[in-house]
Protein backbone atom coordinates (compact mmCIF):
# COMPACT_ATOMS: atom_id res chain seq x y z
CA UNK A 1 0.00 0.00 0.00
CA UNK A 2 2.67 2.36 0.51
CA UNK A 3 4.05 1.85 -3.03
CA UNK A 4 0.65 3.47 -3.99
CA UNK A 5 0.83 6.73 -1.80
CA UNK A 6 1.61 9.78 -4.02
CA UNK A 7 0.91 13.40 -3.46
CA UNK A 8 -2.33 15.05 -4.64
CA UNK A 9 -0.89 17.86 -7.25
CA UNK A 10 -3.90 20.64 -6.66
CA UNK A 11 -4.03 19.83 -2.97
CA UNK A 12 -0.54 19.06 -2.16
CA UNK A 13 -1.56 16.77 0.42
CA UNK A 14 -0.32 12.75 0.21
CA UNK A 15 -2.99 10.23 -0.38
CA UNK A 16 -3.69 7.27 1.90
CA UNK A 17 -2.48 4.56 -1.13
CA UNK A 18 -6.41 3.47 -1.56
CA UNK A 19 -8.32 3.52 -4.68
CA UNK A 20 -11.89 2.82 -6.10
CA UNK A 21 -12.44 3.26 -9.11
CA UNK A 22 -10.17 5.77 -9.71
CA UNK A 23 -10.98 8.19 -6.56
CA UNK A 24 -8.50 8.47 -3.85
CA UNK A 25 -8.55 8.94 -0.28
CA UNK A 26 -6.47 11.93 0.85
CA UNK A 27 -4.44 11.36 4.06
CA UNK A 28 -5.68 15.31 5.28
CA UNK A 29 -4.11 15.40 8.93
CA UNK A 30 -6.46 16.55 11.87
CA UNK A 31 -6.56 20.55 13.09
CA UNK A 32 -3.69 20.40 15.62
CA UNK A 33 -6.75 22.39 18.06
CA UNK A 34 -8.87 19.26 16.95
CA UNK A 35 -6.30 17.25 18.65
CA UNK A 36 -5.57 19.02 21.81
CA UNK A 37 -9.12 19.18 23.01
CA UNK A 38 -9.58 15.39 22.07
CA UNK A 39 -6.42 14.43 24.06
CA UNK A 40 -7.59 17.03 26.73
CA UNK A 41 -11.32 15.43 26.90
CA UNK A 42 -9.29 11.90 27.61
CA UNK A 43 -7.00 13.37 30.65
CA UNK A 44 -10.47 14.86 31.96
CA UNK A 45 -12.28 11.66 31.36
CA UNK A 46 -9.74 9.90 33.77
CA UNK A 47 -9.38 12.34 36.15
CA UNK A 48 -13.31 12.57 36.55
CA UNK A 49 -13.22 8.68 36.71
CA UNK A 50 -11.15 9.12 39.89
CA UNK A 51 -12.84 11.97 41.40
CA UNK A 52 -16.70 11.31 41.26
CA UNK A 53 -18.79 7.95 40.92
CA UNK A 54 -18.39 6.41 37.28
CA UNK A 55 -17.77 3.10 37.05
CA UNK A 56 -20.73 0.89 37.76
CA UNK A 57 -20.32 -3.01 39.81
CA UNK A 58 -23.04 -5.23 40.66
CA UNK A 59 -24.55 -3.79 43.53
CA UNK A 60 -23.13 0.16 43.39
CA UNK A 61 -20.60 2.09 41.67
CA UNK A 62 -17.13 3.56 42.50
CA UNK A 63 -17.85 6.51 44.96
CA UNK A 64 -14.58 8.63 43.88
CA UNK A 65 -11.78 9.97 45.87
CA UNK A 66 -14.37 13.15 46.65
CA UNK A 67 -17.33 11.36 48.04
CA UNK A 68 -19.37 13.42 45.97
CA UNK A 69 -22.79 11.83 44.91
CA UNK A 70 -26.00 13.28 43.83
CA UNK A 71 -28.07 11.62 46.37
CA UNK A 72 -25.94 13.33 48.90
CA UNK A 73 -26.44 16.29 47.16
CA UNK A 74 -30.04 15.85 47.34
CA UNK A 75 -30.01 14.96 51.40
CA UNK A 76 -27.92 18.28 51.62
CA UNK A 77 -30.87 20.63 49.79
CA UNK A 78 -33.65 18.30 51.94
CA UNK A 79 -31.85 18.90 55.07
CA UNK A 80 -31.59 22.92 54.28
CA UNK A 81 -35.44 22.94 53.29
CA UNK A 82 -36.49 20.84 56.65
CA UNK A 83 -34.31 23.16 58.62
CA UNK A 84 -35.80 26.62 57.10
CA UNK A 85 -39.18 24.90 57.88
CA UNK A 86 -38.82 23.44 61.43
CA UNK A 87 -39.88 26.38 63.11
CA UNK A 88 -42.81 26.66 61.65
CA UNK A 89 -43.99 22.75 62.00
CA UNK A 90 -42.79 23.50 65.70
CA UNK A 91 -45.08 25.79 66.16
CA UNK A 92 -48.19 23.58 64.34
CA UNK A 93 -47.18 20.94 66.64
CA UNK A 94 -47.42 22.75 69.81
CA UNK A 95 -50.64 24.68 68.74
CA UNK A 96 -53.95 22.93 69.39
CA UNK A 97 -55.36 21.76 66.00
CA UNK A 98 -58.60 24.11 66.68
CA UNK A 99 -56.27 27.20 67.16
CA UNK A 100 -53.70 27.01 63.90
CA UNK A 101 -57.00 28.83 61.71
CA UNK A 102 -56.73 31.54 64.12
CA UNK A 103 -53.00 32.16 63.44
CA UNK A 104 -52.63 33.38 59.53
CA UNK A 105 -49.17 32.73 59.26
CA UNK A 106 -49.51 28.98 61.01
CA UNK A 107 -52.60 28.26 58.70
CA UNK A 108 -50.91 29.04 54.92
CA UNK A 109 -48.19 27.25 55.62
CA UNK A 110 -50.58 23.77 57.22
CA UNK A 111 -53.05 24.52 54.31
CA UNK A 112 -49.64 24.23 52.10
CA UNK A 113 -47.81 21.22 53.88
CA UNK A 114 -51.41 19.67 53.90
CA UNK A 115 -51.95 19.60 50.56
CA UNK A 116 -48.38 18.21 50.02
CA UNK A 117 -49.31 15.41 52.01
CA UNK A 118 -52.58 14.91 50.68
CA UNK A 119 -50.98 14.34 47.20
CA UNK A 120 -48.95 12.13 48.06
CA UNK A 121 -50.87 9.65 50.79
CA UNK A 122 -54.46 10.32 49.95
CA UNK A 123 -55.23 10.85 46.12
CA UNK A 124 -55.11 7.08 45.71
CA UNK A 125 -58.75 7.38 47.14
CA UNK A 126 -60.03 10.67 47.25
CA UNK A 127 -58.73 12.19 43.94
CA UNK A 128 -56.39 14.80 43.12
CA UNK A 129 -59.46 17.07 43.69
CA UNK A 130 -60.49 15.37 46.66
CA UNK A 131 -63.99 15.12 45.01
CA UNK A 132 -63.78 11.22 45.98
CA UNK A 133 -65.08 8.19 44.08
CA UNK A 134 -67.56 5.50 44.76
CA UNK A 135 -67.19 4.58 48.53
CA UNK A 136 -64.68 7.32 48.35
CA UNK A 137 -65.77 10.33 50.08
CA UNK A 138 -65.75 13.76 48.51
CA UNK A 139 -64.05 16.07 50.92
CA UNK A 140 -65.47 19.33 49.14
CA UNK A 141 -68.76 19.10 50.01
CA UNK A 142 -70.80 19.75 53.75
CA UNK A 143 -71.81 16.36 54.12
CA UNK A 144 -70.03 15.11 57.34
CA UNK A 145 -70.85 11.74 58.33
CA UNK A 146 -69.09 12.04 61.78
CA UNK A 147 -68.77 15.52 62.45
CA UNK A 148 -66.43 18.55 60.11
CA UNK A 149 -64.79 20.64 62.41
CA UNK A 150 -61.35 20.35 62.43
CA UNK A 151 -60.58 18.15 65.29
CA UNK A 152 -63.15 15.69 64.24
CA UNK A 153 -61.51 15.55 61.08
CA UNK A 154 -57.94 15.37 63.04
CA UNK A 155 -58.98 12.56 65.24
CA UNK A 156 -60.17 10.59 61.96
CA UNK A 157 -57.01 11.00 60.39
CA UNK A 158 -55.13 10.20 63.65
CA UNK A 159 -57.10 7.01 64.01
CA UNK A 160 -58.37 5.80 61.11
CA UNK A 161 -61.40 3.91 60.48
CA UNK A 162 -61.92 0.39 61.23
CA UNK A 163 -58.19 -0.53 62.03
CA UNK A 164 -59.11 -3.87 64.18
CA UNK A 165 -55.24 -3.13 66.00
CA UNK A 166 -56.17 0.34 67.36
CA UNK A 167 -58.64 0.03 70.06
CA UNK A 168 -59.21 4.59 68.89
CA UNK A 169 -60.12 4.10 65.64
CA UNK A 170 -63.61 5.35 64.38
CA UNK A 171 -66.33 2.38 64.37
CA UNK A 172 -69.28 1.87 62.90
CA UNK A 173 -70.99 -1.12 61.84
CA UNK A 174 -74.02 -2.03 59.98
CA UNK A 175 -75.73 -5.52 59.93
CA UNK A 176 -75.56 -7.66 56.74
CA UNK A 177 -79.72 -7.91 57.08
CA UNK A 178 -79.07 -10.01 54.17
CA UNK A 179 -76.06 -12.76 54.51
CA UNK A 180 -76.34 -12.84 58.28
CA UNK A 181 -80.40 -13.90 58.07
CA UNK A 182 -81.81 -10.81 59.77
CA UNK A 183 -84.50 -10.28 56.89
CA UNK A 184 -85.57 -11.62 54.14
CA UNK A 185 -85.04 -10.55 50.25
CA UNK A 186 -88.53 -9.77 50.35
CA UNK A 187 -88.30 -7.22 53.37
CA UNK A 188 -84.97 -5.50 52.37
CA UNK A 189 -87.17 -4.71 49.40
CA UNK A 190 -89.45 -3.22 51.25
CA UNK A 191 -87.31 -1.11 53.73
CA UNK A 192 -85.01 0.28 50.50
CA UNK A 193 -88.86 1.20 48.93
CA UNK A 194 -88.87 2.79 52.21
CA UNK A 195 -85.35 4.38 51.96
CA UNK A 196 -86.16 5.23 48.58
CA UNK A 197 -89.31 7.33 49.43
CA UNK A 198 -87.82 9.70 52.31
CA UNK A 199 -84.84 10.28 50.14
CA UNK A 200 -87.13 11.74 47.51
CA UNK A 201 -86.48 8.95 45.27
CA UNK A 202 -90.29 7.30 44.81
CA UNK A 203 -93.64 7.51 45.83
CA UNK A 204 -95.79 6.10 48.77
CA UNK A 205 -96.87 2.81 48.50
CA UNK A 206 -97.98 -0.84 50.28
CA UNK A 207 -94.33 -1.58 50.25
CA UNK A 208 -93.05 1.35 51.76
CA UNK A 209 -95.37 1.11 54.74
CA UNK A 210 -94.10 -2.24 54.87
CA UNK A 211 -90.77 -0.97 54.36
CA UNK A 212 -91.76 1.84 57.32
CA UNK A 213 -92.42 -0.98 59.71
CA UNK A 214 -89.25 -2.58 59.31
CA UNK A 215 -87.34 0.18 59.44
CA UNK A 216 -88.42 1.34 63.01
CA UNK A 217 -87.88 -1.84 63.93
CA UNK A 218 -83.97 -2.36 62.54
CA UNK A 219 -82.68 1.02 61.87
CA UNK A 220 -83.68 3.53 63.78
CA UNK A 221 -81.72 3.12 66.74
CA UNK A 222 -78.76 4.07 64.28
CA UNK A 223 -80.50 5.97 61.63
CA UNK A 224 -82.67 7.78 63.60
CA UNK A 225 -86.87 7.94 63.63
CA UNK A 226 -86.53 10.22 60.44
CA UNK A 227 -83.57 8.73 58.84
CA UNK A 228 -81.47 11.48 59.53
CA UNK A 229 -78.78 9.76 60.78
CA UNK A 230 -76.93 9.93 64.12
CA UNK A 231 -73.22 11.68 63.93
CA UNK A 232 -72.26 10.18 67.36
CA UNK A 233 -72.75 6.54 65.61
CA UNK A 234 -71.38 7.11 62.06
CA UNK A 235 -75.22 6.48 61.05
CA UNK A 236 -75.33 8.35 57.81
CA UNK A 237 -78.38 10.92 56.26
CA UNK A 238 -80.55 8.56 54.77
CA UNK A 239 -83.03 11.41 53.48
CA UNK A 240 -80.40 13.81 51.35
CA UNK A 241 -79.03 13.37 47.78
CA UNK A 242 -75.54 12.39 48.78
CA UNK A 243 -74.74 8.07 48.95
CA UNK A 244 -71.15 7.24 49.73
CA UNK A 245 -71.53 3.75 47.85
CA UNK A 246 -74.90 5.06 45.82
CA UNK A 247 -78.49 5.52 46.14
CA UNK A 248 -80.04 3.20 43.56
CA UNK A 249 -81.76 0.52 43.92
CA UNK A 250 -79.52 -1.89 43.47
CA UNK A 251 -76.72 -0.55 45.15
CA UNK A 252 -79.51 -0.02 48.50
CA UNK A 253 -80.26 -3.63 48.08
CA UNK A 254 -76.69 -4.46 48.09
CA UNK A 255 -76.08 -2.24 50.75
CA UNK A 256 -78.58 -3.33 53.30
CA UNK A 257 -77.66 -7.15 52.32
CA UNK A 258 -73.81 -7.28 52.77
CA UNK A 259 -73.38 -4.04 54.41
CA UNK A 260 -70.44 -1.91 53.65
CA UNK A 261 -67.41 -2.26 56.24
CA UNK A 262 -64.62 0.60 54.23
CA UNK A 263 -61.52 0.76 55.82
CA UNK A 264 -58.90 4.05 56.16
CA UNK A 265 -55.50 3.74 57.38
CA UNK A 266 -54.86 5.45 60.76
CA UNK A 267 -51.82 7.84 59.79
CA UNK A 268 -51.15 8.69 63.62
CA UNK A 269 -48.48 5.91 63.35
CA UNK A 270 -47.42 6.85 59.90
CA UNK A 271 -47.08 10.52 59.98
CA UNK A 272 -45.80 12.93 62.77
CA UNK A 273 -48.25 15.37 64.86
CA UNK A 274 -47.17 18.49 63.13
CA UNK A 275 -47.99 16.87 59.65
CA UNK A 276 -51.13 15.10 60.52
CA UNK A 277 -52.45 18.57 61.81
CA UNK A 278 -51.72 19.55 58.61
CA UNK A 279 -53.50 17.22 56.39
CA UNK A 280 -56.80 18.31 58.85
CA UNK A 281 -56.39 21.68 58.66
CA UNK A 282 -56.26 21.06 54.20
CA UNK A 283 -58.79 18.90 54.39
CA UNK A 284 -60.49 21.22 56.38
CA UNK A 285 -60.45 24.38 54.08
CA UNK A 286 -61.50 22.55 51.22
CA UNK A 287 -64.80 24.46 51.56
CA UNK A 288 -67.16 21.58 53.40
CA UNK A 289 -65.02 21.77 57.19
CA UNK A 290 -67.47 23.17 60.22
CA UNK A 291 -66.91 25.92 62.83
CA UNK A 292 -65.13 23.78 65.76
CA UNK A 293 -67.70 23.20 68.85
CA UNK A 294 -65.25 25.06 72.26
CA UNK A 295 -66.88 23.01 74.49
CA UNK A 296 -67.11 19.53 72.44
CA UNK A 297 -65.69 16.46 74.37
CA UNK A 298 -62.83 14.49 73.19
CA UNK A 299 -64.20 12.24 70.90
CA UNK A 300 -65.39 8.18 72.25
CA UNK A 301 -63.58 5.61 70.46
CA UNK A 302 -66.79 4.40 68.86
CA UNK A 303 -67.52 7.55 67.23
CA UNK A 304 -65.78 9.41 64.75
CA UNK A 305 -64.89 10.43 61.23
CA UNK A 306 -66.37 12.16 58.63
CA UNK A 307 -67.92 10.89 55.88
CA UNK A 308 -65.70 13.43 53.99
CA UNK A 309 -62.60 11.86 55.41
CA UNK A 310 -63.34 7.75 55.02
CA UNK A 311 -65.70 4.99 54.01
Amino acid sequence: MAEKKRIDEPTGTETVGHEWDGIEELDTPLPRWWLWTFYITIVWALIYTILFPAWPMVERATAGVLGWSSHGELNKELAAADAKLLPIREAIGRMPVENIPNDPKLLQAAVAGGQSTFKVYCVQCHGSGAAGGKGYPNLNDDDWLWGGDINAIHYTIEHGIRNPDHDATRLSMMPAFGRDGILTPAQISNVVSYVQLISGQGKASKATASGAQIFAENCVSCHGTEGKGDRAQGAPNLTDAIWLYGGDRDTLIATVTNSRQGVMPRWGNRLDPATVKMLATYVHSLGGGEATVVAAAEPAPVAGGAENVAP
